[in-house]
């Protein structure tokens, strides 16, 4: 094993042939993987394109969306606004997986981040 060698993410050791390099950090091979998974929540293509995708298949409010996407949208219209850890605590995904849920519902301009003091808080589009 090659001394001193730690994913830079998770501070796992690694062997030499274990390691990514990726944006000038040193991975292990999960921690990459996660990283190259992630969805960007402020992309404008993105929005611009679930938008239009949604449009020309008639889809409306939470129509198309995933059991658990559903199910986030609704957590946050009863309750009005959470933040990204409330959304982890009752979800029980990791929080790059609750991210790009979030994301995905961002693109649909369904939800949106709206900060308050230190806070950011989920809430709906409109």
């Amino acid at each position: 094993m090659s001394e001193g060698v730690k994913c830079q993410s998770c501070g796992k050791d690694l062997a030499e042939d274990e390691v990514f390099a990726t944006g000038g950090k040193t991975l292990c091979e999960d921690c990459y993987i996660v990283v190259g998974q992630r969805i960007r929540v402020c992309d404008p293509w993105g929005e611009r394109s679930k938008k239009v995708f949604r449009e020309s298949h008639g889809l409306t409010g939470t129509d198309g969306l995933t059991d658990l996407q559903k199910e986030i949208y609704e957590f946050i219209r009863v309750k009005g606004k959470v933040t990204m850890s409330e959304l982890v605590e009752r979800f029980g995904l990791p929080q790059a997986d609750m991210e790009n849920q979030f994301a995905i519902l961002r693109h649909c301009q369904l939800l949106k981040g709206k900060k308050e003091g230190d806070s950011v808080y989920l809430v709906l589009w409109s």
